[in-house]
């Protein structure tokens, strides 16, 4: 039972951005302006429209691939590294700010945890040893 518990932190951590991107895609998609909602969202923070399209990008390859288990290491870096962006520089700013941010430096530390010990259950990584 105890290898599986990195197996479900795993999937846990990488399912904060799965469903987050779902659920911003379908905003996105229920509107007409849905897009452009998006990227003011972004420069509501004083951040330039280009990073609307990188943050579906990172959180749909990077979180797809943190919860296959598919270059663990690297998608848990490279994740960790956008929950401190998206602490520091988004949600600092919101009423609510200093909650969400603690939580994403949270979920940060936890992805850097998963980093230093990449090998997990259940994971393509771990099929192709």
């Amino acid at each position: 039972m105890q290898r599986y518990f990195s197996a479900i932190s795993r999937i846990l951590l990488a399912q904060i951005f799965v469903v987050a991107l779902f659920i911003t895609i379908s905003q996105i998609s229920s509107h007409p302006e849905g897009y452009q909602a998006y990227i003011s969202y972004f420069a509501a923070h004083g951040l330039p429209g280009v990073f609307a399209p990188m943050s579906i990008f990172i959180q749909l390859v990077f979180g797809l691939g943190l919860m296959l288990g598919y270059k663990t290491r690297l998608c848990a870096n490279v994740l960790a590294v956008y929950a401190l962006f998206i602490a520091l520089f988004m949600k600092l700013q919101e009423p609510a700010g200093l909650i969400l941010t603690l939580q994403y430096l949270a979920i940060a530390g936890g992805l850097l945890l998963l980093s230093l010990n990449p090998t997990t259950a259940c994971s393509l990584d771990s099929i192709k040893k």
